[in-house]
């Protein structure tokens, strides 16, 4: 079976299945009431996220699947012309020129092997490749660290602007729905309405906020919110943190010192230590990253506004090039809207329309294959 087959019968197994239309309440009624099997609605569930995604990643898509085929297009014969015109189609995703690289060194490498000559034969094993070097240091865990018992702890770092402080609501919106008790800690305290906004949030998806006054030291915060987290029995902790990288300096004096102080109650604490970026940014997006990676421990990153840019291949650069896997995307306004990033998800969600024709793709390739016998 196909790359491109696989995938389809796993997000599009029942296109035809009105369970589709169907709402999360009807789904769980259906479930309570013993009219679908637990295996049918966790299948159904996928489909959903699979879904979220391809909207989410429509103006990526398009542009991308486009410019594939008008490559395609103008070079009906693989050359050196053909993977310089592939190089700077990926460059403008934003997929990272170091990856960018890689990947055609490999297609290269693939065509010479299996003596492809037809660019059009090229096109699945493109996706295939994209997938390949994202998933590849699979000890980097894509799963947020959550502790079964006692206390997580996760600590959220970003510039200003970038979704930061509606990332950590969409986040407590998350947990709360998955029945846990949730507080958060409002330790950005020197940008003018941050205390406020996250209060907001607070409000909006019901969960404490612990803050101080504006411009009180953000360990103090800490301090308080780690005991009353303790006291209160929280199960997660999400902090908020200042994005003052135009000092490094005393970012990573700052971090640290919250750090200390959240360990002298949990030694093991943070958990986590997500960055928030703006995917609508692209290569300030990575400049970003490695920035922060060079103050703190970044443990995972919170991609946000991907539904709004053309150029997701920023996902696989800061995978690849960085060594920090992307644990959340932003596809949307809505509350529910930030999910758990997975490779297979993207993947269908950039090339949706590909995956769709997966069963044109393989007659076509068995009938040049029988005219070649």
């Amino acid at each position: 079976m196909s790359f491109l087959k696989r995938l389809k019968n796993k997000f599009q197994p029942n296109k035809e299945n009105e369970a589709n239309e169907q709402t999360v309440e009807e789904q769980n009624e259906k479930l309570d009431d013993g009219l679908i099997s637990i295996d049918e609605f966790e299948e159904w569930e996928q489909e959903q996220i699979g879904y979220k995604f391809k909207a989410g990643l429509e103006k990526s898509r398009e542009k991308f699947q486009n410019e594939i085929n008008e490559l395609m297009a103008r070079y009906r014969t693989v050359d050196e012309d053909f993977f310089e015109a592939l190089e700077e189609v990926l460059i403008s995703a934003d997929v990272g020129f170091n990856t960018v690289m890689e990947l055609t060194d490999e297609l290269r490498h693939v065509a010479k092997v299996e003596n492809i000559t037809e660019t059009e034969d090229l096109r699945e094993t493109i996706v295939e490749k994209m997938v390949e070097i994202y998933q590849r240091n699979d000890e980097l865990p894509e799963t947020i660290n959550i502790q079964e018992d006692g206390l997580t702890v996760i600590l959220v770092v970003g510039v200003n602007g970038v979704g930061k402080t509606t990332s950590i609501g969409k986040l407590a919106y998350k947990y709360k729905q998955e029945g846990k008790n949730v507080m958060l800690a409002a330790g950005d305290t020197f940008r003018a309405g941050a205390i406020n906004q996250l209060k907001v949030w607070g409000e909006r998806v019901d969960v404490d906020v612990i803050s101080q006054t504006e411009g009180s030291d953000p360990a103090a915060v800490m301090f308080d919110a780690m005991n009353a987290a303790k006291k209160r029995g929280a199960d997660v902790l999400i902090c908020d943190t200042a994005g003052r990288l135009q000092n490094k300096g005393n970012l990573m004096k700052e971090l640290s010192k919250m750090k200390n102080v959240i360990q002298k109650v949990v030694p093991e604490a943070p958990h986590e230590s997500l960055l928030v970026l703006d995917a609508t940014t692209g290569q300030n997006a990575l400049s970003q990253a490695k920035a922060f990676k060079e103050v703190t421990d970044v443990s995972g990153i919170v991609l946000t506004k991907l539904d709004g840019t053309a150029k997701g291949g920023i996902v696989l650069a800061i995978k690849n090039e960085l060594g920090i896997p992307v644990k959340f995307v932003g596809l949307g306004e809505q509350l529910d809207d930030l999910q758990e990033f997975s490779a297979e998800n993207y993947v269908y969600g950039l090339f949706a329309d590909m995956i769709s024709n997966a069963d044109e793709i393989d007659e076509s390739k068995e009938n040049q294959a029988e005219d070649e016998v």
